[in-house]
């Protein structure tokens, strides 16, 4: 296992990451003036990731409006002093040798919600700091309030939003970004024939569906220049018949390739409810080579990976490209130096503090 694929670099446009084991974005709800600032507990949190090895460490969801916030608690980078603020977690990844990567996002009509541990669910009303959400066709999400529709000039504005939040985020020290398409958002929500009924150049034909992020993903290159990553989230399916699946996403990434984009992370579900997903560990690798086959792209892959063989043999087959870790991030964010411990792997980023945690045992 000395030589798996996990452990080696992987260069994008003008960025190497130095293995395959990546933190994929994960919502920490912890904003807690309700500003989009970071604070003390999104350092130790994303810094304790590049402690221990991870080669790509991606921020939560953040907002590129205070509108596209999923909580109020959620992070922003809409202004200047969020993008100040970011800089000391930056700073500190890339002294433990970490590649920063911050996920831009536009909740839509899953806007202004609860976070996960509030007593209460639902929409967060005006008047307790909720705002008005908006989506692609006024189709309320079960259990929210129904967003208004946005008109074509509102997505103008959405696109300008997500560029002036690229440029904004290489300010603050990101190396690579990511476009959040998946997860039932306001892109995804555009992708979908299920969320998506307009009638106008943003509906119907697959074409249309995909217009808004193609627009995203075709400004942000022209704004951000040519060397530096950028990477799609997409949900490949919504498990719901007639909905969005694998063979218009492996399409759409096509086209986002031609585009500008570089790497597709490949996750699945969060635009219906009542789906059934038939999860298991890695269930949605399958997903993620489906689209690398027939989107002709590379891509990373995420669900349930949670030891280092399976981690490496998921890349080592090349069932995907890298691979994103999530929970099992959260339960050891040492993952990555463990799976070198564990495979045989020497590496050369154990912090000197921890180094004798490389030893034999």
């Amino acid at each position: 296992m000395s030589e798996s694929i996990l452990f080696r670099p992987l260069s994008i446009r003008g960025v190497t990451i130095r293995n395959r084991i990546w933190v994929a974005p994960m919502c920490q709800y912890s904003a807690e003036a309700c500003d989009g600032m970071t604070t003390d507990w999104h350092l130790v949190h994303l810094g304790s990731f590049g402690q221990g090895g991870a080669g790509l460490v991606i921020t939560e969801a953040t907002a590129v409006s205070p509108e596209g916030r999923i909580s109020p608690q959620d992070l922003g980078i809409w202004n200047d002093e969020q993008t100040q603020a970011f800089r000391r977690i930056t700073d500190f990844l890339h002294g433990q040798g970490a590649t920063t990567g911050i996920q831009l996002a536009h909740a839509g009509r899953k806007a202004s919600t609860y976070r996960p541990w509030a007593p209460e669910r639902g929409t967060v009303p005006m008047d307790a700091g909720g705002w008005p959400t908006v989506a692609p066709s006024p189709i309320a999400f079960p259990g929210y309030a129904t967003p208004g529709e946005l008109d074509t000039a509102a997505i103008d504005g959405v696109v300008d939003d997500f560029v002036a939040a690229a440029l904004r985020s290489i300010d603050a020290g990101f190396d690579v970004l990511e476009i959040h398409a998946a997860h039932g958002y306001l892109i995804h929500q555009f992708l979908s024939p299920l969320s998506n009924e307009r009638t106008d150049e943003y509906g119907g034909s697959l074409e249309n569906r995909a217009r808004l992020l193609l627009r995203i993903v075709g400004e942000t290159r022209a704004a951000v220049g040519e060397d530096v990553p950028l990477l799609v989230r997409f949900s490949a399916t919504d498990w719901v018949d007639d909905g969005w699946n694998e063979e218009q996403t492996a399409t759409v990434a096509a086209w986002a390739k031609d585009g500008g984009a570089d790497v597709f992370d490949i996750s699945s579900g969060g635009n219906m409810t009542g789906v059934t997903i038939p999860v298991s560990p890695g269930y949605q690798v399958p997903l993620a080579e489906y689209v690398a086959a027939n989107g002709d792209v590379p891509v990373s892959a995420v669900g349930l990976i949670t030891t280092a063989a399976q981690a490496a043999e998921i890349v080592d087959e090349g069932r995907a490209d890298a691979v994103m870790l999530g929970r099992e991030m959260l339960r050891d964010p040492h993952f990555a130096l463990r799976a070198a411990h564990e495979l045989g792997v020497t590496v050369d980023y154990w912090p000197a503090q921890y180094e004798r945690s490389a030893w034999p045992a």
